[in-house]
């Protein structure tokens, strides 16, 4: 139950907004008679517009939250390995999205408890709640984008500085956030694939100083990368090292 009260602000705020429209709006479907005394359907616009909503919302909300760093680190961790396509790109994935949302579960719940339950209850309107539950994203992003990338994106839209993050537009948040979760993203890549090029290399030297040149290295230092991996507990301080860079 606390796991989907952490997903619902994700997943409800946006879809929520149907609920909120005006009384007199249009039905969602409705019916005529055919000259042949059928009848014939028609979805409304409203209708069309919350389906859109909801098939852009997966990509927004990867936009917003910490998939972008840890999909990309793993993918990176896995070149360095040289393993090939194990792990899998499903279970990557799957990683992806459970440690994105034990990262983002304080910020969902705190969505939760700050808008989607006061409108449930019907204590403020979905305007209110949409501005409300917002807001604890916007502060995660701001905490994990760079000064420099909002300049840059704020210099292109043709905005003069900003005096403070409140003043931050989503569109220039947005973009700004997405550099700059690359940009770290491949800065821990960098450093996640050092030590398994020095095992490349050493093992590349011993190699040609055998005179084995005709055997893949690469063939030679997967075992030795792997038992590295498994005795540093690499995985145990991947993921958890990933998820205190958002804590920083």
């Amino acid at each position: 139950m606390s796991i989907l009260r952490g997903l619902l602000p994700l997943l409800c705020l946006m879809p929520l907004g149907a609920l909120a429209a005006d009384p007199l709006s249009l039905p969602a479907v409705s019916s005529t008679a055919n000259a042949a005394g059928g009848q014939e359907y028609s979805v409304s616009l409203q209708l069309l517009a919350i389906m859109t909503a909801l098939t852009l919302l997966p990509a927004l909300l990867l936009g917003m939250t910490a998939f972008t760093r840890i999909m990309i680190v793993l993918s990176i961790l896995r070149q360095a390995l040289g393993t090939g396509q194990t792990p899998s790109n499903q279970v990557l994935l799957s990683l992806s999205l459970f440690l994105t949302l034990f990262v983002m579960y304080p910020i969902g719940e705190q969505a939760y408890t700050q808008a989607v339950a006061p409108y449930i209850a019907e204590e403020m309107t979905f305007q209110e709640a949409m501005t409300t539950g917002f807001e604890p994203f916007r502060a995660f992003m701001l905490s994990q984008t760079r000064e420099d990338d909002i300049a840059r994106f704020a210099e292109i839209a043709g905005h003069a500085a900003y005096q403070k993050p409140e003043d931050v537009p989503f569109s220039v948040l947005m973009a700004s956030f997405l550099t700059s979760e690359l940009k770290t993203a491949f800065q821990i890549g960098f450093l996640v694939f050092i030590p398994f090029v020095v095992i490349d290399l050493v093992v590349a030297s011993v190699l040609m100083s055998m005179g084995m040149m005709m055997l893949s290295p690469m063939m030679i230092s997967l075992p030795f990368k792997i038992m590295l991996f498994v005795l540093v507990d690499g995985w145990g301080l991947m993921m958890g090292s990933l998820a205190a860079s958002f804590y920083r």
